[in-house]
């Protein structure tokens, strides 16, 4: 019961000092199950291109907000940035990242959206579509999506630290989806 208390106070001192702030969201961090079952796959080293917003969607892709303040991309205030640093990461932390190789993985980040308004429940959806090139032929071209949704609060003290916190998990959701489809894996064997 003290862990709670402590947690409820650290949340409203960090609203506190985030009143009327932008917010960065937290770095990317790699989830091991994900860099393991890339490790395990056999793929071949790739590197990474380009990642750009959709350019019809680009102000609600790359503009969120968080019950009024500014959530806003560690990377160059950019959530495609964010998408293709998490990736790089992922793919680094599998020991498969060489900015030399033949294989090229790009993407375009199509739908980002942070909803954190629920005084139920808050979620955050991601669409990107993931290109994989292999000596300039296309090997794969698909779009991918993830939902995540947690615990909301009516207290702004409660709930926005919860959308700092979950909006990244969604970002690892959508990245598992990817990794986990067999054709992406097809595309990136040696």
């Amino acid at each position: 019961m003290r862990s709670t208390a402590l947690k409820a106070v650290l949340e409203v001192v960090l609203l506190v000092l985030m009143a009327g702030c932008t917010i960065v969201a937290p770095k990317y961090a790699p989830l091991p199950d994900s860099v393991n079952r890339l490790r395990d796959a056999a793929l071949a080293p790739v590197k990474i291109g380009t990642f750009t917003s959709d350019p019809k969607n680009k102000d609600s892709v790359e503009r969120l907000s968080v019950r009024g303040n500014p959530y806003v991309s560690p990377y160059g205030d950019s959530f495609a940035a964010y998408l293709q640093e998490a990736l790089r990461q992922d793919l680094e932390a599998a020991r498969l990242l060489d900015p030399s190789s033949s294989v090229e993985v790009t993407g375009v980040l199509l739908r980002n959206e942070l909803n954190a308004l629920g005084f139920v429940t808050a979620d955050a959806q991601i669409d990107a579509r993931f290109v994989v090139t292999r000596n300039g032929q296309v090997r794969f071209d698909k779009i991918k999506s993830a939902k995540h949704e947690w615990d909301s609060h009516f207290v702004g003290a409660i709930a926005v630290p919860r959308a700092f916190i979950n909006y990244p998990i969604a970002l690892q959701k959508l990245l598992e989806s990817l990794y986990g489809d067999p054709e992406f894996t097809a595309a990136l064997r040696r």
